[in-house]
């Protein structure tokens, strides 16, 4: 269509102009091809052009075609976009002739949305094994509707010299793709191909190059297949791969990653593969093959697998993931078997993004290195996800959804938050969107550490924040809130499990008044003991400690978080006193001698490094202990995830006897829930001889009572289910059914995980809140 042909079309006697302002998901979506397009198809002139903001457009014509445009705006807008708001201003025309795409600008506050990366589609996949296509067998391959985004962008706005690609200048194929509006690859950032693009490389431990391009790939599937353990660089850093079938070479992997019994994940070549190992939902099934990607855990079917027994041991439940780039396609095509496929890391320290790096940290544990010479600007690991009441839940929070934001009713003021100790993420709020960061994991190592301190400043940097204050734990001893003290800014701080509830609320829109169920394994508590099994009415920027679980004593402090046998002598010792005198007293199933048990009763009796708690993340310890289950874990949560696993389907649905306790008596505030009774019955049925299975599912309909007991003396209609505990299947399912038949009105996470990785999000609510009361 020509200049002149356009102009008449849009009619001269009634133009106007409307400059439209769309923020939101944006950019790297191809918006802009796709409102050149849109202008082109309704004969408008004017220009389109990204900017810090989000996508800016005129366009000239009559009203009801200006008019009509918006409203395809939003109706056909790319699916990876979303619009946060559309401004449209009419003004006086200025003439103009063509639509054009103008370069784009970078200048004013950045507020555009960064997108995550999601999984390659599938016109690139086909691109990718076509033999007759230049980009045959690339691993690189990419276009404008899969990315990558944000482990590639630097600063914004979205455009290649301001992302990894930078280094790479394009070749005159990928230019004129580049340069077409038609192209999928218009303005594809990360374009490239086998002349002009980044390449892969196989080293050995000492960093020497065994092969080049494709046959470092064909290299690294060869050693997959002998049994070596490949550290392959991704992403959004290394992950380890390992035949999922060799039980020698899982148990190597165990031993030099020092991760005794938590499960791996797994990638699998196919979705039908992954049909014939696990039980496979229609929402499961979306789940798994969804643009995030994630790993997903399914309940494994034991009769028909082929898994090596090691790759997850006891656990009924695989971590499942499908290939998410052209690297792992090819590498899982040329396999055709499952891969362990663990982040590329020590227990405890961030996944490594650079291969150098790799081979000094990964030393020892990884036998060959899959690199490849694209920089990757920052770390994501892959996210963890389940289906749980019908929906998707977030375990773990990083590739496929950060740093997208999480939109509040309000707007809150500039502000940092921190997070917590362990499965640690940071936030920023910038007006009212709060950036939720990427998992980056427990901070008990300088190397955690340090990746904590780039992700806060990483935030800051692309957003170009100044944060007025900063958000953090009550927990004076927290590195997260020590890291807040020194950064000379107001620091407000959030109790644990408020933070929690908080989160809870914003990510379903709640308000308030609600009744907060905050229940995890620790937390700093206001009245100087550990908090974890908390009842709390939230309101605004104030909350009220309704409830909370009886307290016990934790003999060893947070040993007994690694030691169930410890939380269940001590939950016993609350419970009979002087009677546990000696170990023949204690249930025969907890492991502990009579020179341990000796240590610890004294503790006890003196109160010594045997802090008070009401968690309960502790209390399902002692009973995981009582009922023979798990004496000491070797992973976090083993202990409570192994009882509910005991479950095995038994459907039980009697539970024990307990009581509500009035304020006034053991606590003089709070109302508080007495497990002595429920403990007297399981101890009675563990002598009967009732199975575990039955004693497991009394125990959890049992707390399942408790919240909807205590949800009725409140009275809020509006229950919020947070905390670590709520990652249980059955705990938390049999809650909102107990709460929904009795009238109430459960809330539970989605897309924000109930355990500490939702901590800052919380913070950022409960201190915004803070600074309007």
């Amino acid at each position: 269509m020509s200049r002149t042909q356009v102009a008449g079309r849009a009619g001269q006697a009634e133009l106007r102009r409307m400059r439209v302002t769309v923020r939101g998901a944006v950019q790297g979506v191809g918006f802009r091809p796709f409102v050149y397009r849109l202008a082109l198809d309704m004969g408008l002139p004017g220009w389109v052009n990204n900017s810090p903001q989000g996508v800016f457009v005129e366009v000239e014509g009559r009203q009801a075609q200006l008019d009509e445009f918006v409203r395809r705006l939003e109706a056909d807008r790319p699916p990876r976009s979303f619009i946060q708001s559309m401004e449209p201003v009419v003004l006086d025309p200025v003439g103009y002739t063509a639509f054009e795409i103008r370069p784009s600008v970078d200048d004013g506050s950045k507020s555009a949305l960064i997108l995550p990366d999601i999984t390659t589609c599938a016109e690139c996949i086909d691109e990718t094994f076509d033999p007759s296509g230049r980009r045959y067998l690339y691993p690189f391959t990419n276009c404008t509707n899969c990315g990558p985004r944000f482990t590639i962008i630097e600063s914004l706005p979205y455009d290649r010299p301001n992302t990894t690609m930078k280094g790479f200048p394009m070749c005159e194929d990928c230019r004129a793709e580049y340069e077409d509006p038609l192209d999928r690859r218009f303005h594809a950032q990360p374009i490239a191909c086998p002349r002009c693009g980044p390449q892969l490389q196989l080293w050995t431990p000492g960093g020497d190059t065994l092969a080049h391009r494709h046959n470092a790939l064909v290299g690294a599937v060869m050693a997959l297949h002998e049994g070596c353990i490949v550290a392959v660089k991704g992403l959004g850093g290394f992950m380890l791969l390992a035949n999922a079938r060799r039980e020698d070479t899982i148990a190597r992997l165990r031993e030099r990653k020092h991760r005794e019994e938590k499960p791996f994940a797994m990638m699998y070549p196919a979705v039908s593969l992954v049909a014939e190992h696990c039980e496979l939902s229609d929402a499961e099934h979306r789940l798994l093959r969804s643009p995030e990607s994630p790993i997903v855990l399914l309940r494994r079917q034991w009769a028909s697998c082929e898994i090596a027994p090691n790759v997850a041991l006891n656990s009924p439940y695989f971590g499942v993931m499908l290939p998410y780039t052209p690297l792992h396609h090819l590498l899982m095509s040329e396999l055709g078997f499952p891969v362990v496929a663990t982040s590329g890391n020590l227990s405890d320290e961030p996944i490594c993004i650079d291969e150098h790096d790799a081979l000094e940290r990964l030393a020892g544990v990884a036998d060959l290195f899959l690199v490849h010479n694209r920089p990757i600007a920052r770390h994501a690991d892959d996210s963890v996800a389940r289906v749980l009441a019908g929906r998707e839940m977030i375990v773990r929070r990083a590739r496929g959804y950060a740093p997208l934001p999480v939109r509040l009713d309000r707007e809150a003021p500039p502000m940092l938050a921190v997070g917590a100790h362990l499965k640690n993420t940071a936030a920023l709020a910038v007006g009212r969107d709060v950036f939720v960061s990427q998992h980056i994991g427990d901070l008990e190592t300088a190397e955690a550490t340090n990746a904590f301190v780039r992700v806060v400043s990483d935030l800051q940097r692309l957003y170009d924040a100044r944060p007025q204050v900063v958000a953090c734990d009550e927990h004076p001893d927290y590195l997260s809130t020590h890291y807040a003290e020194s950064l000379g800014l107001p620091v407000r701080k959030v109790q644990h499990h408020a933070a929690h509830v908080y989160a809870c609320m914003a990510e379903n829109g709640l308000s308030g008044p609600v009744l907060g169920v905050s229940w995890d394994g620790t937390g700093y508590g206001l009245d100087g003991t550990v908090w974890g099994g908390e009842f709390l009415r939230v309101d605004g920027g104030r909350f009220t400690r309704s409830a909370h679980l009886r307290t016990f004593r934790l003999p060893g402090g947070d040993r007994a978080a690694r030691e169930p046998r410890r939380s269940a002598v001590g939950l016993l010792y609350e419970l009979f006193g002087s009677r546990l005198a000696s170990r023949e007293a204690l249930p025969a199933a907890v492991e502990c001698s009579e020179e341990e048990l000796r240590v610890w009763l004294s503790m006890l009796e003196k109160g010594v490094n045997s802090p008070v708690t009401s968690s309960a993340g502790r209390l399902f310890d002692a009973v995981s202990s009582i009922a023979g289950v798990r004496q000491v874990s070797n992973h976090e949560g083993q202990a409570a995830m192994e009882l509910e696993f005991a479950i095995d389907g038994a459907e039980v649905g009697d539970s024990y006897s307990f009581h509500v306790l009035p304020p006034g008596g053991i606590s003089r505030e709070a109302m508080v829930v007495d497990w002595g009774p429920a403990v007297l019955d399981m101890l009675s049925d563990l002598s009967a001889k009732t199975p575990v299975e039955v004693v497991s599912a009394r125990f959890h309909n049992t707390l399942a009572e408790m919240i909807v007991a205590v949800a009725e003396r409140v009275g809020e209609r509006q229950v919020a289910l947070t905390g670590g505990c709520f990652q249980n299947a059955y705990l938390l399912e049999r809650a909102i059914e107990r709460l929904r038949d009795e009238g109430f009105q459960p809330y539970w996470h989605q897309r924000i995980p109930p355990n500490d990785g939702g901590i800052a999000l919380g913070q950022i609510v409960g201190a915004a809140l803070q600074h309007e009361a």
